[in-house]
Formats: C-alpha cells, structure tokens, sequence
C-alpha cells in the first residue's frame, strides 16, 4: 500500500506487523486506545476464566509491537471493585513484562503534574521517577467497576500506580464543582493536551453540566496549536432523562473523544455536527453480557497524532472468544408450526436447534486461519414464543451443546411480548397517534402548554378531562417545567376540585348520571374566558405561596437542551439483552454497570468522594399530602375540603453557524470547522490555564481514519522518519 513515493505492508495483525514508517516521525504521536478491558471477569469459570487476561496480553504486546508513546485506558480495567489476588498479580506482570524496558520516551509533559496527579502519593508520571525503567507508560481514568471506595478513597488503580505501572487521572474530589486540569504533552512540534474525567454517577454529572459546575481548563498560550483529546467512562445512550451524557455538553474546543462503558464496538471516529468534534467508542475487549452489542467485533485503536491531523487505524483483537447473536419469533414461522401443531414443543426444539448448528458452523468457518482465537464460541439464540406457544426445557435442551459452545447453561434465551389485554382505556388510548401530537419542541418551538392543548384535542373523543381544562393542565405543566414548580399540578386540581364541589352542592346534584352531566357543562363555560385566566393565575399563587412558606426561594426557569438520544424500548429486551451496544441501550453495572444486568449505573461506594447533603427539611408545609386513593366521583364530592387560598430570565440555546470546507490541503483530508463563538469567559484560579470560554478565532480540524483492517491513506505528510528505538 503506497503513501506518495513511499511503500508500506498493509497491516493483518498488530501482533506480527511493525508499523515503523515514515508516518511515525519524531512530531507523530502513537497512541493505543483501548477501554473497558474488564480484567478478572468469569475467572473461576473452566471455560472462559482466562478470556480477560488474554485480551490484556494481546493488547499490550500490539503496544509494545507498534512502539507506541503511550497506552490510553477508557476505564474498568478490572471488572471488580476490589480485583482477586490472581487478578492483580496476573495485571502486575502483565505491565511489568511490556511497559517496562530501555526504550527511550520521546515525548515530554509540560503541565503541572503535581496537579495532574493530585490524588497520587507520587504525583508525578512513572517514567520521570529515577528508580523506574518505563518504556510504555499507561495513563487511565477509572470506570464504575474500578471506582474508588472505602474511607479512603481508593481503588485499583492507585495500587498500580503506587507501583509505578501507571498513571491514574481524571480523579475528582469534588461533589460541587468539576475543574479539569489537562495533560500538556509534547513531542517534537505536536502539541497535545489530555483531559479525562473518571467515572461519575451520571445524574450528578449531568446535573452539574447543567448547572456550569464542570470547567474545562485550557493553555493561555497557542491555544489554536493543541489537539485536545477527552476520555469519559459514562452512559453514551439514554436510558432516562439523566442517566447519560448527551455529546452536546461537551466544549466545543475538543478534538476527538474516547468515550468508555459502552461495550459495543463503534471505533471509526463519527462526528458531532453541533460540537464539531469526533467520537470514538472502541467497547469491551471481552463480553459481559450476552447482548447483540457484543456480538460487534472486538477492535482497540491505533491513533496518531501530528498537529492538528489525526489518524484513527482499528485493529482487531484476533484471541477474544467468538460471539454470535441471533433473534427468533416463533410467530413469524407458521409454515413450519403453529400453537396448535401436534407435538409443537418438540418441533420449537429441533427448529432452535438447527439455528444453533448453524451459528456453529459459520464460527468455524470464520476461525480457520486464526489460531489465536479460542475453539469454543458464544453463542446466544434468542426465543420469542408469544403468541399462544410454550416455553421448553432450558437445562435439558442446553445438554447437547456442552461440548460445542462456552456457555451451555445460557445458550436459549426465551422471551415473551406483552400482549395487550382486551377492552378497557388501554385499548382505547392504542387507537391515538401520538406521533401527530407529540413533536420535537426544539423543531417546531412549540411551548409546552401548546402540546398539551394539542394532546388533549386530538385524544378528546377518547380520553376526556373531566374536571381540568386543556389551557388550564398546560400553564401548570409549563410552570412544573420550566420553573420547577413542583406544586402548581397539585394546586390546579385541589382548586378545581373544590369550585367543583361548590358548584355541585349549589345545583342541588346528587345522582352519578347528573353530576357526570353537570361537571361537563361546568367545564365546558369556562374554557378560553377571562375567569378561567383569573382562576389560572390564582392557582399560580397558592403554588408560589406554598413554597415560599417552606421557606424556598425564587426559583428561575430552566430550559433544558433536547437529548440526541431516542427513548428506549424494553418491552421485549431482559436484563442482559441491551447492555452491550450504544445506539441499541448500553447499562451501567456488571458489565458497563448495573444492578444484576446491565442497567443503570450500580449503587457502589465511591469512597472519599462524600455524599451531597440532602435538602433541609422544611419547618412546616401548611398540609400533608395526603395518600392517594381510589374513590368514585360521587365519593369525591362527598368530601368537605375547603381550604384557604394561599396567597428570570430563560437561558436558550440557539442552534451553532457551522460552514464546512471540502477542499484539500497538503494531499490531505481535511474538514476545515469555523467555530462558533464561545461562551462567556469563566475566572481560573490556574495561572497557567484559561477556562474552557476562553474567545477562539478560526480552528481547523483535519481527520482522517481506516474503516478496515488495512492503511488506506496517508493522513500526514512528512518525508522523513525516525524509528523509534
């Protein structure tokens, strides 16, 4: 494969190939990236106990091979907390046998590494200490699984940095704020700044974005002549309003982002057209979850760096076990068998079974040539028998695969829709399009209260409000929304409840078909009319009134930045069947993290970092909420209630001019970004930093990377090369 007048071997495995070349100069960072390594997972199992050790060694070995500057870790080293004693002796050596040796470091830190490496009792980069012979260093964020914890606040990581093996960063201390002081490094005339930021319970990390309580730090000088790379450990997909870290938060100034806990493999560098940065998502180096996101192929990266121009090469990971995933509905196989075919459980088993045979057989095929990788596949066939069918024997079915596959216990995964039950609101409510009614504010610049009008008018024949009105619902949801007015719903129906009531008892109505009657018409005369405008704004005020007696303050409104990710639908997914990927759900936990699957994140000490203060309690509220109950209306206006009325500025985020340039410069691809104009400057109490809202004129990011196993184009240029030693 050529790059201008010169030749170079296409590159087959990281293992036997020296990438030493005229694109590895003394200005080119090698860098490899690999995250969520998981070492120590299943260690006990016969099988497949050796499958994280393997993958490190693999890694390490293409690092030493490619004589990289450094090794750049995404977080979950380990898979647990507190790593096994086989575990930590088995990573030890590992580090010791490739990171350590004669060859020369030929790049140099430029920051304060007393800041950098605050939380370390050595504070300063394992290959300046003169009691060490380091030729790879390692620098690493910690993840969820290898968080620190204890009274101390310590983790695995610090063990091996107090053993000088590597270097932990991005630790923070702090549950108010975040300041993240950068990496500076320099090798020849490449400067490049790293910043990370271990992992953090993503509400509280989403929170303080929101609240601009996380900075980072930037160069005063040169800033346009870094290339600022970022490595986070936190939920990429969504899975609530708050668990995860929309890509939008990030500063704009970055370069390209190595993103951690998600499993699934995304290596090739995509871009955000709104931030302008790239991201790449190189997943597990082995699979903790039987799920389709890791079934992906397993990939690390190789990036280089010179300048402002980078180079993402991915390279796959020739021992990690094989791993085939394949979805089934019974359902759609009615040529074959229905509920009703005699001996249908029987006919469902050799139907599975011959799925199976056939995933084995495409794992042997695809395994001829590649000694490294383990005999025995993983192999995950996942059953839907809704529809009238019946669930099989699992354990007794597994038997005839024991020989052929790593994990016979769990090779059938039976599933089961949810069917919809007939008659009742559910079904009426099915018949809605909601598509029609429910759209992207953000697009349309529709205000709450207008979707909720919107709502309730096309559902109007269906579902009816029978005491509140659609103007009425809407300013109350606006104002929850926006102002965080968390009584003004409560307020709205206390008060027409009790209008209601008084209107009821005034008519004279006792009968249910009469009161069904009399509340319509008494709804219907105040839609859109001045009363209903006053009796809106006095609603307001009882909700204003009660939290001021709780002694709250003035709350400003809040407007929140429309999330990048769909909502998730679990209906047909287990716990385990969405934690790998990233588009499709990743989790947090065993695995990317979660509490017996891969859900949220897990609740796992975090040692030193304290726990936020709850609010205060208020001194008095005035009432207590009482519980809910089920009463029919008639029961409802039986009650006597009356209770004595109590008597900012929006942020916006307007949308970023963004004008791409498609030409080339030097025989290179590049995507020439005119950024937008910053945010307000935010004081730093580093001197030798400015923060993140610092002004920037023009800056241009060229990238370049391989989508194959193979070089395809130079994305330097430079004639000359010093191999490295």
């Amino acid at each position: 494969m050529s790059y201008g007048d010169i030749q170079y071997p296409s590159v087959q495995s990281c293992l036997s190939v020296n990438m030493s070349s005229a694109l590895d100069d003394e200005d080119t960072f090698k860098i490899l990236i690999a995250t969520d390594i998981h070492l120590g997972y299943l260690e006990k199992d016969p099988i497949r106990g050796n499958d994280s050790y393997t993958a490190l060694e693999e890694i390490l070995q293409c690092a030493k091979t490619n004589q990289v500057d450094f090794i750049l870790l995404g977080g979950d080293l380990f898979h647990e907390n507190k790593p096994s004693r086989r575990c930590l002796n088995t990573c030890i050596g590992a580090f010791r046998q490739y990171c350590m040796g004669e060859s020369p470091i030929l790049f140099d830190i430029i920051s304060d590494q007393a800041v950098n490496f605050m939380t370390s009792k050595f504070p300063w980069v394992n290959y300046q200490d003169e009691n060490l012979n380091i030729s790879i260093p390692v620098f690493s964020v910690h993840g969820n699984h290898d968080d620190p914890s204890g009274s101390e606040g310590l983790c695995a990581l610090d063990v091996l940095s107090s053993c000088g093996l590597l270097n932990h960063f991005g630790r923070n201390q702090s549950v108010e704020k975040i300041e993240i002081s950068p990496i500076l490094m320099q090798k020849g005339s490449t400067k490049l700044a790293l910043y990370g930021i271990g992992s953090i319970p993503d509400e509280r990390l989403y929170r303080m974005f929101l609240n601009n309580q996380v900075t980072m730090l930037r160069p005063k000088e040169d800033q346009d002549q870094w290339f600022n790379l970022f490595t986070i450990h936190q939920n990429r997909a969504k899975h609530g309003p708050t668990s995860y870290i929309p890509e939008q938060f990030l500063d704009d100034f970055l370069d390209l982002v190595v993103w951690g806990h998600e499993h699934e493999c995304l290596i090739n560098p995509t871009r955000n057209e709104q931030k302008l940065f790239y991201v790449t998502q190189p997943g597990s180096s082995v699979a903790t979850s039987l799920s389709p996101g890791e079934a992906v192929k397993k990939h690390i990266g190789l990036l280089r760096v010179k300048g402002r121009k980078m180079n993402l090469q991915k390279i796959p990971l020739k021992t990690v076990r094989q791993f085939y995933f394949q979805d089934v509905v019974l359902a759609d196989h009615q040529d074959i068998f229905t509920p009703d075919t005699p001996q249908v459980t029987k006919k469902v088993e050799q139907f599975c079974h011959a799925k199976i045979m056939e995933m084995l057989e495409e794992a042997e095929r695809d395994r001829i040539g590649s000694p490294l990788t383990p005999e025995k596949p993983l192999i995950r066939l996942r059953v839907d028998y809704s529809g009238g069918f019946e669930a099989f024997n699992l354990s007794r079915f597994s038997q005839k695969f024991v020989d052929h596959v790593a994990n016979p216990k769990d090779v059938v995964a039976l599933v089961r829709h949810k069917e919809k039950k007939a008659g009742g609101i559910k079904d009426e409510m099915s018949d809605i399009d909601y598509s029609q009614v429910l759209k992207n504010t953000s697009v349309e610049g529709l205000r709450v209260e207008d979707l909720v009008q919107q709502y309730f008018e096309a559902a109007e024949q269906k579902v009816q409000l029978s005491l509140l009105t659609e103007q009425g619902m809407g300013k109350a949801i606006q104002e929850f929304v926006d102002k965080d007015e968390k009584d003004a719903i409560e307020e709205l129906i206390a008060f027409q409840l009790e209008k209601t009531q008084r209107h009821l008892r005034a008519r004279g109505v006792d009968s249910q078909q009469d009161i069904d009657t009399e509340i319509q018409i008494f709804r219907d005369s105040k839609k859109n009319t001045v009363e209903e405008q006053e009796e809106i704004k006095e609603v307001l005020s009882r909700a204003k009134a009660v939290r001021l007696e709780r002694g709250e303050e003035e709350i400003m409104p809040q407007v929140y930045p429309p999330p990048d990710h769909a909502d998730i639908d679990m209906d047909d997914m287990d716990d385990d069947d969405y934690a790998g990927s990233a588009p499709p759900p990743s989790t947090r936990g065993r695995g990317r993290g979660s509490r017996g699957g891969r859900g949220s994140r897990g609740g796992r000490g975090r040692g030193a970092e304290p726990k936020p203060k709850p609010d205060p309690k208020p001194a008095s509220r005035g009432r207590k909420a009482a519980p809910v109950q089920s009463r029919n209306i008639v029961e409802a206006f039986q009650a006597s209630s009356q209770r004595p009325s109590r008597a900012g500025s929006a942020k916006s985020y307007a949308g970023d001019d963004v004008s791409i340039d498609d030409s080339d410069d030097d025989d290179v691809p590049l995507i020439n970004t005119i950024r937008p104009t910053p945010r307000t400057a935010q004081s730093s109490s580093t001197s030798s930093f400015s923060s993140r809202s610092q002004s920037q004129s023009q800056a241009f990011k060229g990238v370049a990377f391989d989508d194959s196993d193979d070089d395809e184009d130079d994305p330097f240029k430079g004639p000359t090369s010093r191999a490295r030693r």
